[in-house]
């Protein structure tokens, strides 16, 4: 037995237009022009500003980089990784041609304690620019896996 039901019908109305909002950018330019004249901001000097030349010698500057390549290129005879993604070097200087290396080693008794330090010396030499290098071999603070860099860590299978 069906029953009937009854449902109430809404009349629609006719719609109505709503006006369009105008698009963005002439949204922003109208803005714009009735705020005023735009005061001066605060970035437009610092954008304009040119960044300062890096002396050669420092950090970033095309002879620290020089040398730091340099030293990338002497491997640890034991670990098949450079001295310098190794953690091996703590600090380079360069002050009037004259560098100063100061490295350290994995463990006192590396067998290449004696001849590393020389190698770096003759390695930072080559490079155009230098004449002269000291090379300071620290014990402190202490070598460890920590030191090495992630491109290392990952030739080495350890991430």
């Amino acid at each position: 037995m069906m029953t009937e039901r009854s449902f109430e019908v809404e009349e629609v109305s006719e719609a109505k237009p709503v006006a369009k909002a105008p698009p963005l950018r002439a949204a922003a330019e109208a803005a714009a022009a009735e705020a005023g004249p735009r005061q001066p901001d605060y970035l437009d000097g610092f954008l304009k500003q040119k960044p300062e030349p890096v002396a050669p010698e420092a950090p970033g500057g095309d002879l620290y980089d020089e040398v730091i390549a340099a030293l990338r290129q002497i491997h640890d005879p034991e670990i098949p990784v450079n001295i310098y993604d190794l953690g091996l070097i703590y600090g380079v200087e360069i002050s009037n041609g004259h560098a100063i290396v100061t490295m350290t080693l994995t463990t006192p008794h590396c067998p290449v304690a004696e001849s590393m330090p020389g190698e770096v010396e003759i390695r930072v030499c080559a490079v155009p620019g230098i004449q002269s290098c000291d090379v300071s071999l620290v014990w402190d603070p202490p070598w460890d896996p920590g030191k090495m860099s992630d491109e290392a860590r990952l030739e080495m299978g350890m991430l």
